[in-house]
């Protein structure tokens, strides 16, 4: 692998910005991303748009192993000017270099050393910075019944592979109540604001009746994970309630972040914010959302993790280690899918969604050649 070449195809790509909210800066960026695929498999990918946003997807032959990646970031239009693409002392930086341009990279370098690309599918997606709400259903399909999904995201740290991802669920919980003058009425008021004080704790109560759950009740197993993902977590976040000084509220809204090692606590988590109920005589409450992504469960890549210490070893890399991590990706809907995923096979480096983020430019060839015999031994 050329790094001067890979570094010449980095700089294209963090130069054309790809503010995931901004569709026309996508689609700017999927042309880019289309060209330099096109030059390095010497083919033109298919090209998705869905409620507008850009995807795009290569195949060759019938697929059995499929290549993920997304070239959407979260750094607004314009953040360019601030944070320019640079490279010094062997480090690159620019919006998105980390989290995940670098990847694209190193997985196009990796598939045009193959002698043959018969068996492979390559899908970048235009919106997994925004939960991969018109891509879900994409990356699932061309997932499914594959041999193995490889995930191009940012390594974790000291260049780890992520062998277990947190999955997400997003909820609102807004609460119904009877608006009165504070001053004149109140009693007349159901207050909405009162209603969200309780539900706040009630919400905040949820992970440790998961946490404490044992298999043998019939329910929900402890959510500790064995693969260091750690408990169930059940997070208020957003609250807002009320209009005005003088008026009781009649509306409140609570935002609840979940993160979830396993399916089953996913689901247990689902069935109590479903079933939690107002405090208050005359409160209404109503909740929005659900699981977004479903975990990564360590299962998913142990087969994956030590085909790729083999893979290491006889290319002569520095043994592989691997992490389990709350962030997740696109290879929480591959894993769930059914299909085995091994992520974090991309940059090495760091400061993803952050102004530091940075990617140890000497260590890319290494992982190209890494991912190149991966997809080889899948195929074999």
């Amino acid at each position: 692998m050329k790094l001067d070449a890979m570094l010449e195809d980095l700089e294209e790509l963090v130069v054309c910005e790809s503010f995931s909210a901004d569709h026309p800066a996508v689609a700017r960026s999927a042309a880019v991303v289309a060209g330099q695929g096109a030059r390095r498999l010497g083919a033109v990918p298919e090209t998705i748009v869905i409620d507008g946003v850009t995807h795009l997807r290569w195949s060759f032959g019938t697929p059995r192993v499929l290549l993920l990646g997304h070239h959407d970031t979260v750094w607004p239009t314009g953040t360019l000017r601030a944070r320019p693409w640079s490279l010094d002392g062997g480090v690159a930086r620019g919006p998105g270099v980390f989290d995940m341009k670098a990847g694209l990279v190193q997985m196009f370098h990796a598939l045009a050393a193959l002698p043959s690309l018969d068996g492979v599918c390559v899908l970048v997606t235009g919106d997994e910075e925004l939960g991969s709400r018109t891509s879900r259903a994409l990356v699932e399909t061309t997932a499914r019944d594959l041999a193995a999904t490889f995930v191009l995201e940012a390594s974790a740290d000291g260049g780890a592979l992520k062998t277990a991802r947190k999955g997400i669920s997003s909820y609102e919980l807004v609460v119904h109540g009877r608006a009165a003058h504070a001053g004149l009425d109140p009693a007349k008021g159901v207050n909405a604001g009162v209603e969200l004080a309780h539900q706040v704790l009630a919400v905040t109560a949820i992970a440790a009746q998961v946490e404490t759950e044992r298999p043998d009740t019939g329910q929900a197993p402890p959510t500790t994970s064995p693969s260091g993902l750690g408990p169930t977590t059940v997070t208020p976040t957003v609250l807002s309630a009320g209009t005005t000084v003088n008026t009781v509220p009649a509306l409140a809204r609570l935002a609840v972040d979940v993160r979830v090692p396993t399916l089953t606590a996913q689901r247990r988590v689902d069935e109590l914010i479903r079933a939690l109920s107002p405090r208050l005589a005359g409160a209404r409450l109503e909740v929005l959302g659900g699981p977004n992504r479903p975990p990564m469960e360590h299962a998913s890549s142990v087969a994956l993790f030590a085909l790729a210490q083999r893979v290491a070893a006889g290319l002569g890399l520095a043994p592989l280690s691997e992490a389990a991590v709350g962030g997740a990706s696109d290879g929480n809907f591959t894993a769930g899918a059914g299909c085995p995923t091994l992520d974090g096979l991309g940059a090495v480096g760091g400061g993803a969604h952050a102004d530091g983020e940075h990617v140890v430019v000497a260590e890319m060839p290494a992982r190209a050649a890494l991912l190149a015999a991966l997809v080889q031994a899948v195929r074999e």
